[in-house]
């Protein structure tokens, strides 16, 4: 009977506490011109459900507090617009106040050079540098023939978020992508994990193990833009063009390192995604299929079995593109626009 009492007072003890912290939570946030909301407990806040329940969270958070609301998602305070117009002026007004703004789980990880992390013209200057890697003979001379011969190789492995990984991988570092790719993606994993978790960095936790990630990514690509400026080589990929003389765009080795770890994390998730939506369009729209063939076989018969596909092509794939745009507007992979406004 005593130790019945012992554990119904414990529970009871448990629950005031567990009420009583969320009420201080609630308290501590609770400040004036602030959107409605709840901010869940302290430290943790929201992220548990918001990792778990995803777009669900979001409408049930909207159907008790309309579109626009507070809450306290992977340790940061965060207000949440859900609302067309509102989203749409603060676009359109993006440079009134409001820079990039990434919870600090990712800024840890991905770095502080990263172009999510800085705004102003040092923004300005990291953006000029990725939109050289991609500059019209770049696409043409280099970007694609490599992805149409990686495509032949690695089609198979699209189905793991494999493909998309090594592509913008060998991309970057042509040479050495295939020595050290399958480490290397083991470590990027938990790198991707580790930006989507509470910034606790204790041992066993996503964050902890995202962090060490990192610090193994960064010794991997410092070699290897070291070992690329030693070599004095000219090698027609990103980390050529970054390293070589004739970009005007001079990045220190840290800000190269960053720039590639975004530019991976980036299409790490939107390329498979995107994919994935393209090849559902399809099923749903045989027409639509029947006529994509039709153009790709007849550029295919324009041309040897081992000739790859050029910029002519890409250009002539009218169908292609309008299929493409039409996957974009019904399907948008890009669901959040992170920020912070200035004070």
């Amino acid at each position: 009977m005593a130790s019945f009492v012992v554990i119904l007072g414990v529970f009871w003890g448990l629950c005031i506490l567990s009420v009583a912290l969320l009420k201080w939570n609630e308290v501590r946030y609770r400040k004036k011109g602030l959107p409605p909301g709840t901010m869940g407990w302290p430290l943790f806040g929201e992220t548990t459900e918001f990792l778990k329940q995803g777009p669900a969270f979001m409408k049930n958070q909207r159907s008790r507090f309309g579109s626009f609301f507070k809450s306290h998602i992977l340790g940061c305070p965060t207000i949440v617009s859900m609302d067309t117009e509102l989203n749409k002026y603060i676009l359109v007004n993006e440079a009134k106040g409001l820079v990039p703004g990434y919870p600090q789980s990712m800024l840890d990880i991905l770095g502080k050079c990263n172009i999510a992390a800085v705004h102003g013209s040092a923004y300005k200057y990291m953006r000029g540098a990725i939109l050289a890697l991609i500059n019209p003979t770049m696409i043409k001379d280099q970007l694609l023939p490599k992805i149409d011969d990686f495509m032949r190789s690695h089609l198979s492995d699209w189905d793991n978020k494999i493909m998309a990984f090594l592509s913008s991988f060998r991309q970057i570092a042509s040479t050495e992508a295939s020595s050290i790719s399958e480490t290397f993606m083991h470590e990027f994993i938990k790198l991707v994990l580790g930006t989507l978790s509470l910034p606790i960095n204790l041992p066993n936790t996503d964050y902890h193990r995202g962090f060490q990630a990192r610090q193994n990514i960064t010794c991997w690509l410092r070699k290897l833009v070291e070992e690329r400026k030693a070599s004095g080589e000219k090698q027609g990929d990103m980390l050529g063009h970054l390293v070589g003389e004739e970009n005007k765009y001079k990045l220190s080795d840290e800000e190269m390192i960053d720039l590639i770890i975004t530019i991976l994390y980036s299409g790490y998730e939107t390329v498979s995604t995107t994919s994935m939506m393209a090849v559902n369009y399809l099923h749903d729209h045989p027409k639509v299929l029947e006529e994509l063939r039709k153009e790709h076989m007849a550029i295919r018969e324009r041309k040897n079995a081992e000739d790859p596909i050029d910029y002519k092509d890409y250009r002539s794939m009218c169908f292609t593109r309008a299929v493409s745009v039409a996957n974009f507007q019904l399907k948008i992979v890009t669901l959040v626009k992170l920020g912070k406004i200035l004070s």
